[in-house]
Parts: structure tokens; C-alpha cells; sequence
């Protein structure tokens, strides 16, 4: 990938500079709280506070008002610098608050995030990912006290004494791939997806596998085929809940058989001429899976495929 020309995928980017060394600040809180400018992102639970209906945007809160001035502290956390303002989550219990500014609500990302600016999808995809691993690394895995968050919200430590074991924010490896024979491309559909729906193939990485085996097995384990060459294309964060998207193409023998198994109800090959008519239909174009798709079609075609779901 030409980071020089191609865009980043959804919800990456340099959405937000992270200044990892301002979380090593023991007074980093009563900083962000003196600084009139500091902008408070919302969470309850992994639902987020927006405004808007249409376009919708982050419902940014200033530090005087009410929900932010009685966030306890360890509900605080620094994520960074965003338009070049100090933006820190307020993670909220999980109960609704009393009083919401006016045309706001909570949201989850997941249906919202085709609606929204590419930075503020960002920026809410690393808030959720925090938030949700902070809601899961309430106890120590080791001992089972509880935990206690450090530097400014990214780690958690155990708080018994004889432990102190810290527990730092977790991603889950995942690959994906489009798998092709140069003229066509395999693509597979699981029971739940909307009819006539199909994407790349994709799947965890296991314990001591590499990114390259980890396709191998899951595209072999879905679909019978052996893949003969695999080149990594890009990444996704994707904080549903936890994942890390990696993408990945690679060729197959022509005269591979699929044969259907584990999570897909059916994979199948298809051309350019399909696509380009409309057959199947594809995944949305700020998921990982439509631009690898996309990295294939336009490569034999004259016309990309994102100018061609455009006249439709």
C-alpha cells in the first residue's frame, strides 16, 4: 500500500495525535480540566453522545457542564489531541443519565458510522475500543481483585498489592482476504447477511500462527481451497468490539474447487462482469472487504468500481 497516494480505511487515518507521553503526567487531569478548550467525548456503556439526525457529529461536551464535572475520575480518559484540542472520554455508568444537552443522544457506532466524517468516525471507533476493554478489565485475570486504571486511562492495574499485574488495552488479530484466480474472484456469504450479500473471506488469528498461515487455514478451512501466494495489502481497526482487521490478497489455482464449510452457507467465483452489472452485492465501501475487492476489480478494469456503484 502507497501510504503517499492511497487513502487510509475507515476509521484510521491521523484522525487524532495521541501524545502517548502526556499519559506519563501524574497531574495529566487537572491539566485537561484548567484548559478551557479541552473537548469531553460521552460514552454509556459502548453507545456514544451525538447531535444531528442526517450528518450526525460527536455532541463534544466543555468541561463546565454537569455530566463532565461530576465524572469521577477514574471515569476519565486522555485520548489525545483532535483538531488540535485536548479531547478526553468521559466514560459514563451504564445507566442514562439524568439530563442530556439539548438534541443529543446516545448512539452506537456500528449503524451510525456510514454517517459520519471519516475523522469523528475515528475518533469514536478508538473511544469504543478503550471503553469496551476498560468494561472488561474491571478484576485482575491473575488474582481476581480489582482494578484500577493508570496513565490517564490506558492501563489497568491490580490493586492487590502482592499482584500489581498490568493489564494494557487488547486487540484481537484478525485476517481478510480476497482470494483470486486473475479473472475472477472468490467471494463467500454467511446465513445472517442481506440477500445476495457476499465478502472476502476472514477469520481470527490462533495462538503461535503467523498473518500468512492464518490465511492459508482460513481460507482452506471455509472453503477447500489452497491459496498459492498471499500479499498484505492493509489494516482496519475494527471495534466491534475489539478486532484489528488485516487485509490481505491472494491467488488460488484456477481450477479450484470450493467446497463450503464452517461459517459460509455458500462461496462461489465471480467475474468482473458480474461485479460490474451488480452481481453479488458487495459490502459497504468503508468496510476493509470492499477495498480489497476493489484493489482487484479496478487492476483489469478500465472503469473502477467505486465510479461504477456511483452511476447506479
Amino acid at each position: 500500500m502507497d501510504l503517499e497516494r492511497d487513502p487510509p480505511n475507515f476509521f484510521s487515518g491521523p484522525y487524532i495525535d495521541r501524545r502517548a507521553e502526556a499519559r506519563e503526567a501524574a497531574e495529566w487531569m487537572q491539566e485537561a480540566r484548567a484548559d478551557p478548550d479541552t473537548r469531553y467525548l460521552l460514552m454509556r456503556g459502548s453507545a456514544q453522545l451525538v447531535r444531528g439526525a442526517e450528518a450526525p457529529q460527536i455532541a463534544f461536551l466543555e468541561g463546565d457542564h454537569p455530566l463532565v464535572r461530576g465524572a469521577p475520575e477514574p471515569h476519565l480518559v486522555l485520548l489525545g489531541w483532535f483538531g488540535g484540542v485536548r479531547c478526553v472520554l468521559v466514560d459514563l455508568a451504564e445507566h442514562e443519565p439524568d439530563a442530556l444537552p439539548p438534541e443529543t443522544r446516545f448512539e452506537e457506532l456500528r449503524p451510525l458510522s456510514p454517517l459520519l466524517r471519516e475523522q469523528d468516525a475515528g475518533l469514536l471507533a478508538y473511544a469504543r475500543g478503550l471503553s469496551i476493554w476498560r468494561m472488561r478489565q474491571r478484576f485482575c485475570g491473575v488474582c481476581g481483585s480489582r482494578t484500577a486504571p493508570e496513565r490517564a486511562g490506558h492501563v489497568m492495574r491490580c490493586t492487590n498489592p502482592a499482584c500489581g499485574q498490568e493489564f494494557f488495552p487488547r486487540i484481537d488479530p484478525a485476517i481478510i482476504v480476497l482470494v483470486t484466480d486473475g479473472e475472477r474472484a472468490m467471494l463467500g456469504r454467511q446465513p445472517g447477511w442481506p440477500p445476495g450479500r457476499y465478502s472476502t473471506i476472514a477469520g481470527f488469528v490462533e495462538p503461535g500462527e503467523s498473518l500468512e498461515d492464518a490465511v492459508v487455514r482460513e481460507v482452506f478451512e471455509e472453503t477447500a481451497v489452497r491459496v498459492t501466494h498471499v500479499d498484505y495489502h492493509s489494516s482496519q481497526p475494527w471495534p466491534f468490539p475489539s478486532s484489528l482487521m488485516l487485509g490481505f490478497l491472494a491467488s488460488a489455482r484456477a481450477d479450484a474447487q470450493i467446497r463450503t464449510g464452517g461459517e459460509l452457507d455458500d462461496a462461489r467465483w465471480f467475474t468482473r462482469e458480474q461485479i460490474s452489472q451488480g452481481t453479488p452485492l458487495l459490502p459497504p465501501p468503508h468496510a476493509i472487504s470492499y477495498h480489497l475487492i476493489a484493489a482487484w476489480f479496478d487492476s483489469g478494469s478500465a472503469i473502477p468500481l467505486a465510479s461504477l456503484r456511483a452511476r447506479r
